[in-house]
This record gives structure tokens, sequence and C-alpha cells, in this order.
């Protein structure tokens, strides 16, 4: 019997309500004009903005200085930030992105992708299938590995961030269907790769 990785979409608690978002942009507003206001944003990003640097340097002092730059740089951009129409937090994934990036670039190092074995579990616990119950982990994890960086950003940001396809689209600068296109594409990929291994 071959093991197959399925991941299907998670619904819940991925979409915001509009009102929601309506909301924080007032928040948003607010820090426009009083900086001090921003904190409130930037306690309830910091840990997801945290994790999702983390997964990309694998190293906590590093995160911890890329995660204060993406903040002070949202802070010290924070006039000239646009209301899309999707979360706050699809900006400071962006920017943080972004300082990973720029974070590689400045010291020629290849890119890594590290997850540990209890966050993949959660993962695989929203979308558990006949063949997925019997998936081992740390294999999935180093197939996850062998693909290009676009597959992997955009299974993270979909399936471990839990973000929207419009939000994927905004952190990557994308179109919405683009974002979709590279989603499945990567899926797939990954599925016929675990769908390899005899379990």
């Amino acid at each position: 019997m071959r093991s197959e990785f399925n991941l299907k979409v998670i619904e819940t608690d991925r979409h915001i309500s509009p009102e929601e978002i309506a909301a924080e942009y007032n928040v948003v507003r607010q820090a426009m004009k009083n900086p001090a206001v921003f904190q409130t944003l930037y306690d309830r990003y910091f840990t997801r903005i945290f994790h999702f640097i983390f997964r990309r340097i694998d190293d906590e002092q590093i995160t911890a200085d890329l995660t204060s730059q993406t903040f002070l740089k949202a802070l010290g951009n924070l006039r000239k930030y646009t209301f899309r129409g999707v979360p706050f937090s699809a900006w400071l994934y962006r920017i943080a992105a972004n300082e990973v990036n720029r974070h590689y670039r400045n010291t020629r190092q290849k890119m890594v992708f590290s997850i540990d074995e209890e966050e993949f579990e959660l993962l695989l616990s929203h979308h558990t299938t006949e063949e997925t119950e019997e998936l081992d982990a740390e294999y999935v994890i180093g197939q996850m590995r062998t693909m290009s960086e676009t597959e992997i950003q955009v299974l993270e940001l979909r399936f471990f961030e839990n973000k929207s396809f419009a939000e994927i689209a905004y952190i990557l600068d994308i179109t919405e269907a683009n974002a979709k296109m590279r989603t499945y594409r990567a899926v797939e990929k990954l599925r016929k790769l675990t769908a390899r291994r005899e379990s």
C-alpha cells in the first residue's frame, strides 16, 4: 500500500470576517496618528511572525532580530500602508518575507526550511485520511525540502500559516489566480513525492 499525502483546504479559522478586518483597520488608522497604538498590532502578531521567520532561518537569535526589524519597518512605514481588503497581518508577512530574503542575499547562505514534527502532526490532524494516518512526518518534511523555494513558500503560507489565497497573493505580490495555481501545483507535487514511498 502506498502512502499518499493529501492536503485538503482548511476552511476553519482561515477567513476573518469583513467586520473584523474593518475593525482591525481602524486600529491601524489610530496607530498612524498615535504610534503607541501599534503595540496592539505588535502583541497580536509577534508570535506568528516569529514562527514564520524561524521556519526559514532556524536560528532563534537571528529570527528575533529579523522579527524586530519587521515590526520596526512596519511602524516606520505605517503611513504608507494601503488597505487592500485583507488582514493587516498580510502586510507584516510581506515585510517579514522580504527581511528573510534580504538576510540570505547578504549572507549568501542557502535558505532553510525548518519545521518540527509536533507542528507537522498538527497539520496532518487537520487533513487525516486513511493514507495520511500512516505517514511519517520526518519523511514528508524531507520531501518538502526537495521542493523549490516558491513551492515551499505557498505550502507554508496556505497550510502552516492558514492564509487565504487573497492573502497569499498580497504577501507574494501576485494575482489571486496565480496564488491558487501555485498552491495546487505544489500540493500535487508533494502528493506525488510522498506517494512513491511504500508503507
